[in-house]
């Protein structure tokens, strides 16, 4: 950043006092509880047409032949669409491996085979269902564990294998730590699917503006990439192609990954090219979301670990596999993530660990709010727990024993970058929930009490912590631009700030704005926001791995302090833009895992307290303790509000979301089978407490919130369920069901 003056920065140190770490109101909050706020689904325009698409709904099958006439035949259809209108048939965020529309394969259930244009949703409909597929069915493959097998049916020809990425971490000598250890745990865990059920279902609008260029209004994660792929898959210079993002009705990583851009784009385009410029509007029901868009992937874990009978962790060997489903989305990504949290945040002397990613005929997995970092941390913390029980320690102790310090190596046998403040977050969060920290060690004093009239009523306390990347990883060079205007005379009246950020319902433009207001000292109610639209210029980046409030404050306040710079000489209007580089991450060592994996990260610790109904198997949380290091907070109330959501989203990943798949076909593709939480499933009480331990890098000092209270909820809950019930469960969700099944009753 630009070195500042003693006025200067006396004038920005008294206004930081009134806008950073204040919690004022979002920007988008009026206009979205009064129902002015306008969503991908509620845009309208005149002499709109309307699309369907032709999903697979098969899992895996060759494409025989398709026939569109009496589709084409039906009166009001306009066009119908297949593999050969689409100019480039690939597309996807990490490689393009998947088609627009199929012509010769379908490897899942939602793949697009056609669209259809219509004068209303209706007529598009039917003509959607009079489109004839004639279909050869292939061998259909759910299991990754199989699909990893060198002799499994390869479900992408030109790829070697199913495998589409693998890790490999060494630390020191995992036989050797073994033999040192006097307990070894061994164990095998799962981790199911997770549908991230946001509210508003894929939608969008495309057209061709008067300059000529395709328009696609839809809900997204990051406008520039957005724009790269539909450009790419229409055969069009990204300069043809606009991207915006109306309002945003949730995300959590689900909008990260292309839905119905690309085929808005094409319909659009090839209606123009024949004369019909007109609008394209599409809206997905839920079943289609449901079907059409990626989950959380799934993990398969064996696991050993070994420690002394004085608490120290000597060795952790962990095998993972997780299901990519039919394309690769971000399944690299999440696995990076994945592979590092797998030994938690702990400093063990011998790592060795496994990790791979491969093709099935499910669904696509991709990111979902936490990006792979909750499937790794829920081994290593049942893992830790089961250690203490085998050791009779508590596992505050045990954890305290061997927690990640300043200085201490990671698996990757590099230290934390940022602040690691792990230790200081699970201390605090275990003295909220009632342990103190005695001469003997931890030891928690005030344990919740069971109902002595209702003795089918168990009570438990179950602790959790970890720690969650922000920004990017593994040698991605993190980057935002952002551009800043100050208007006025002799004093600034107004000050504009561009910026790409998409608002997915956290209050990203709201926060982006304060940290305008910060970096050129005047007030906020001067700020105004221009963004959600690929014309404002740079690549501000996306909406995911909690980096947008560090990532695009840091951009913002480099392009503050040079507007400044140019006001304080009289330019007058005073306009800079800056584009921010997060300081180098670094690739794993392919044989040893040994890197410097991530810009920072944020600390998490939770203590779950709840309720066990041994006779109807329902678990009701009492006490959610969520403790974070999130660096400096710029809007309290908003992260509060983050807090308490992410770990309501994790509390129905870990006892009520049930994703179900049968031979490749969605057995829950409606809300009224796939459960998620509501007002009801809210813990009685929710306790939120935030440490702040500014990051050396972050802008004023702040880091991410996004997912970090997403690592250690489920693996809280299942220790809390142990406690209660004396019974360990491996695999999750906790539905009544499999908790009548664990306890013996069914």
């Amino acid at each position: 950043m630009l070195p500042l003056n003693d006025v200067r920065q006396k004038n920005l140190d008294n206004i930081m006092t009134n806008i950073i770490g204040k919690s004022l109101p979002r920007i988008d909050a009026r206009s979205k509880v009064i129902g002015e706020t306008q969503y991908s689904g509620d845009i309208t325009m005149p002499n709109m047409a309307y699309m369907k698409v032709l999903f697979a709904r098969r899992p895996h099958a060759l494409i025989k032949n398709i026939d569109t006439s009496k589709a084409e035949g039906l009166e009001g259809v306009i066009a119908v669409f297949t593999a050969k209108d689409v100019p480039v048939n690939e597309y996807g965020l990490q490689i393009p491996d998947q088609p627009v529309l199929c012509d010769k394969v379908v490897r899942f259930v939602g793949d697009h085979v056609a669209v259809v244009v219509a004068e209303s949703e209706k007529i598009a409909d039917q003509a959607r269902k009079k489109i004839v597929v004639e279909y050869e069915d292939l061998p259909v493959v759910t299991d990754p564990r199989e699909s990893a097998k060198p002799d499994a049916m390869l479900l992408h020809a030109d790829k070697e294998s199913n495998i589409v990425q693998a890790h490999k971490i060494r630390k020191g000598d995992v036989e050797a730590g073994f033999a040192q250890a006097e307990v070894i745990i061994e164990d095998e865990m799962q981790t199911p699917f997770q549908e991230h059920a946001y509210l508003q279902p894929e939608a969008g609008v495309a057209y061709m503006d008067d300059d000529g260029r395709l328009v696609v209004k839809a809900a997204g994660q990051w406008l520039k990439e957005e724009q790269e792929q539909v450009a790419h898959s229409l055969g069009l210079p990204e300069e043809k192609v606009r991207i915006i993002h109306p309002a945003i009705g949730g995300a959590f990583g689900g909008r990260e990954d292309i839905s119905v851009q690309i085929v808005l784009g094409l319909a659009a385009m090839r209606l123009s090219e024949k004369g019909i410029d007109r609008p394209v509007k599409i809206i997905w029901t839920r079943e289609e979301s449901i079907i059409g868009h990626s989950k959380r992937h799934p993990f398969y874990f064996k696991t050993r670990w070994g420690a002394t009978k004085d608490g120290k962790i000597v060795a952790a060997e962990v095998d993972a596999t997780s299901d990519a489903g039919a394309y690769m989305y971000t399944s690299n990504k999440v696995l990076g993530n994945a592979t590092l949290m797998t030994t938690g945040p702990y400093e063990i002397p011998n790592v060795k660990v496994d990790t791979r990613s491969v093709y099935t005929n499910n669904i696509p997995t991709g990111a979902l709010r936490g990006f792979g970092a909750p499937q790794g941390a829920f081994v290593a913390e049942m893992m830790v727990n089961k250690l203490a029980e085998a050791l009779e320690m508590d596992p505050v102790e045990l954890r305290m024993k061997n927690i990640l310090h300043e200085g201490s190596l990671m698996s990757v046998q590099t230290p934390l970058t940022g602040n690691a403040t792990i230790d200081k977050v699970t201390e605090r969060c275990a003295e909220e929930a009632g342990w103190e920290n005695t001469d003997k060690g931890w030891d928690l004093v005030s344990a919740p009490k069971n109902d002595e009239e209702n003795p089918h009523l168990k009570r438990g306390i179950g602790f959790a912590c970890g720690f969650k990347n922000t920004g990017f990883s593994f040698g991605y060079q993190e980057n935002s631009w952002a551009k800043v205007e100050i208007h006025g005379d002799s004093e600034i009246e107004r000050v504009v700030v561009h910026h790409g950020a998409a608002d997915v319902g956290q209050g990203a433009h709201t926060v982006i704005m304060q940290a305008a207001a910060e970096a050129v000292g005047a007030s906020y109610d001067k700020v105004e926001f221009v963004g959600e639209d690929s014309d404002i210029g740079g690549d501000s980046g996306s909406t995911s791995a909690s980096r947008m409030t560090f990532m695009a404050l840091n951009s913002v306040k480099g392009a503050g302090e040079r507007a400044l710079e140019k006001w304080e000489d009289e330019v007058r209007p005073a306009i800079a833009e800056y584009k921010y580089l997060a300081p180098k991450t670094t690739p794993y060592d392919p044989e040893t895992g040994k890197s410097i994996p991530n810009v920072a990260y944020g600390h998490c610790a939770q203590v779950a307290d709840l309720e066990v109904d041994t006779e109807t198997g329902h678990i009701h949380i009492h006490n959610m303790i969520s403790t974070s290091d999130l660096g400096k907070v710029i809007n309290p109330q908003q992260v509060v509000g983050q807090i308490e959501g992410g770990t309501l989203q994790m509390i129905g990943h870990a006892l009520m979301e049930d994703f179900i798949h049968q031979d490749g076909y969605v057995q829950t593709a409606e809300l009224s089978t796939y459960l998620i939480p509501t007002v009801l499933d809210i813990p009685t009480n929710f306790k939120t407490v935030i440490v702040e331990y500014a990051d050396p890098n972050g802008p004023w000092g702040a880091r991410g919130v996004g997912e970090m209270m997403t690592v250690p909820t489920t693996a809280a809950i299942v220790a809390a369920v142990h406690n209660a019930t004396g019974v360990w469960f491996n695999e999750f969700p906790l539905t009544p069901e499999r908790v009548l099944r664990g306890l013996g009753k069914i």
